[in-house]
């Protein structure tokens, strides 16, 4: 699966005092090892201090920097670990700040930075040459190296670029091209001090950065124990993934720092892979990369302590979570807004059965007409009650309908499908996919007659899980005018749902609706209650938590995971919430129905992508109906 541990440090540092600097620097190698790291990435000119300023220009630094640098080669002799420095390299009577790359005591490589910041309180070029060097060998205290920009440390699929500060800060960051000729971790040695508002950007900076190229981003920044005669230093250490945080450090912290966390190589790799723009990219500034191997003796990671999100469609920050919620309604608002308009129409009709999706389309079509300033009258919601349907639910849906003030129409259905059942010659006791299917499609035809009738569009309410896992009859609920669900999964529904009632002005008794919905079994209630009225075909007893399936459909879809790592990742995030049978027969049960039911996708109606996955086959999902699933479960 290709996971690798890395490690970012800031040392405690004294300006100008290499062995000081040095000492730091081992203690802090010595940690990541403990951590079982396999790259640790320290800030800009750390074995100086990036404040030595005219100090940098004495051969007295240069000399006691280099045999710090041999210090650190002597130590790491018997550390199977990739150790990258900052230190000032002299080189054709120039001086460069660079990072030094270190493997087992051997020197693989000196990179140099490219851009030097030279206003306000940075003044580099009074003492560095810029680095736009192409790779040459040179000598360091005798030994052969190599020195230039145009370097990649590799180690099987593991490709690691270097820039240095500034470098991430110019229009064309170094690592755009670093990373387009196939870097897929960029180590950035820095000494970016603090000002107001400063912290955040650079965040953003690195996070929209690491996801614009698609690589694993590491940073290390000084520490406040450089001077500040002038200037403040943070500490801040950070370890993005294609945009996302792994790790981050505390900042303002004087004392030693390491922090460490699990990079996903292969999930980098298979990001670019279906990154056309990116691969578009190496067409137009493919270069010539001098590769240099690093020796490993292995690439394990120790125990595996990376944070999964039990719910990748939502933020773990709650406040976060109101924006994206809001941001959905509003998304759903302005496509059914749309389609309404096309249609020359004023109209919904949508059936309504107390379950949780098509509460969520009712609540968001009440939600959008408030907003056009269209008579929620014209919102017709049906109930069609029948063998399954429990009191419970035909309330709760009657219930809502009447606290929205929408159109309220109830119809049985039993009487037509009886009629069905005995013009097909099918015996009602048999309790089949025939007499499951038929119960969907008379409410399917009843709503689309209802539709035509009233001028109305049919909204379908089947959301994003229901449609992977095919759990809809074809041609019955599969099928409507336009579904403004199609891309919501069903455990983001739930979320919705209590963020409307928790966050809009809702009578106390829609409130209580709500909750009750939310908390209701899942169930398509095609098969008779038991004599209290209690359901008893419950959707997550046939096919296994929606919890699961979404994690699934996320890892499958999105991250493109092959079976063995969602379920690696699977047993890791639920470890303490499902067995490992329940997460393996779900898993199997997830890919199974999503290849035996792409010919239902095949024909799904038009609806809008609002989360970051779509199965709609005019748009981001091609599938033949006919793919066997063989070669993708275990």
């Amino acid at each position: 699966m290709n996971f690798i541990r890395v490690s970012t440090s800031s040392i405690n540092t004294k300006v100008c005092d290499i062995s000081h600097n040095v000492s730091n620097i081992k203690k802090c190698i010595n940690e990541a090892l403990r951590d079982k790291s396999k790259l640790i990435l320290f800030p800009e000119l750390s074995v100086t201090s990036y404040s030595c300023f005219d100090m940098f220009l004495k051969r007295t630094t240069l000399e006691k920097s280099y045999e710090g640098i041999k210090e650190i080669l002597n130590f790491s002799q018997d550390k199977d670990i990739l150790i990258i420095v900052g230190c000032i390299f002299e080189h054709n009577n120039s001086l460069f700040n660079s990072a030094f790359i270190i493997h087992k005591g051997i020197l693989l490589g000196i990179v140099p930075k490219t851009y030097l910041p030279n206003y306000q309180e940075f003044y580099e070029k009074r003492y560095f040459t810029e680095g736009f060097i192409k790779c040459t060998e040179v000598s360091f205290m005798g030994d052969k190296t190599y020195f230039g920009t145009d370097i990649l440390f590799c180690y099987k699929d593991i490709k690691i670029g270097i820039e240095i500060c500034e470098d991430l800060w110019a229009p064309i960051p170094k690592s755009s091209y670093l990373s387009i000729n196939g870097a897929n971790i960029i180590c950035n040695l820095s000494a970016s001090n603090e000002t107001n508002f400063k912290h955040e950007y650079r965040k953003n900076l690195i996070k929209y950065h690491s996801s614009k190229i698609n690589a694993a981003y590491l940073y290390a920044n000084s520490s406040p124990s450089e001077s500040t005669t002038d200037l403040v230093f943070s500490s801040y250490n950070a370890i993005y993934e294609n945009g996302d945080l792994i790790k981050e450090s505390d900042r303002f912290l004087f004392e030693n720092t390491v922090c460490s966390g699990i990079i996903d190589i292969e999930y980098l790799n298979t990001s670019r892979v279906n990154n056309i723009t990116f691969r578009d990219s190496f067409k137009y500034h493919n270069q010539d990369i001098k590769i240099i191997n690093i020796p490993f003796d292995d690439i394990s990671y120790g125990k595996f302590d990376r944070k999964i999100n039990l719910n990748p469609f939502i933020y773990e920050n709650q406040e976060k979570n109101k924006e994206l919620f809001e941001e959905i309604f509003i998304m759903q608002k302005c496509s059914l807004e749309k389609r309404l308009s096309h249609v020359n129409s004023s109209k919904i009709i949508l059936g309504i059965s107390g379950g949780l999706d098509s509460t969520l389309a009712l609540i968001s079509s009440y939600n959008a007409f408030n907003l056009m300033h269209i008579d929620t009258k014209n919102i017709i919601a049906v109930t069609m009650p029948g063998f399954g349907t429990s009191n419970k639910t035909k309330n709760n849906a009657i219930s809502l309908c009447k606290e929205l003030n929408v159109t309220l129409k109830s119809i049985d259905i039993t009487n037509s499908v009886r009629q069905h059942f005995k013009d097909i010659n099918h015996d009602e006791n048999i309790f089949d996919v025939t007499y499951e299917n038929s119960q969907a499609r008379e409410r399917t035809q009843i709503l689309m007659d209802l539709s035509n009738k009233e001028g109305a569009i049919l909204l379908g309410t089947g959301d994003l899980s229901e449609i992977a896992l095919g759990f809809s009859t074809y041609n019955g609920d599969h099928m409507s005018m336009y579904n403004i669900n199609s891309s919501i999964p069903k455990t983001l529904i739930k979320h919705l749902l209590k963020h409307y009632y928790e966050n809009y002005n809702v009578s106390e008794s829609t409130k209580n609706i709500l909750i009750d919905i939310i908390n209701t079994p899942i169930s398509p209630e095609l098969l008779p209650t038991d004599k209290y009225d209690k359901i008893i075909q419950k959707t997550e007893n046939i096919i296994g938590p929606y919890e699961l399936h979404d994690f699934f459909l996320y890892q499958f879809l999105k991250n493109n995971a092959s079976f063995k790592k969602i379920e690696f990742l699977a047993l890791h995030a639920f470890k303490s919430t499902y067995p490992y049978d329940v997460i393996k027969n779900s898993l199997n049960i997830f890919i199974k129905r999503f290849f035996q039911n792409q010919f239902k996708r095949s024909a799904m109606p038009d609806g809008p992508k609002i989360t970051e996955i779509s199965l709609s086959p005019r748009g981001d999902f091609k599938m033949s109906s006919d793919s066997s699933y063989n070669s993708f479960i275990d």
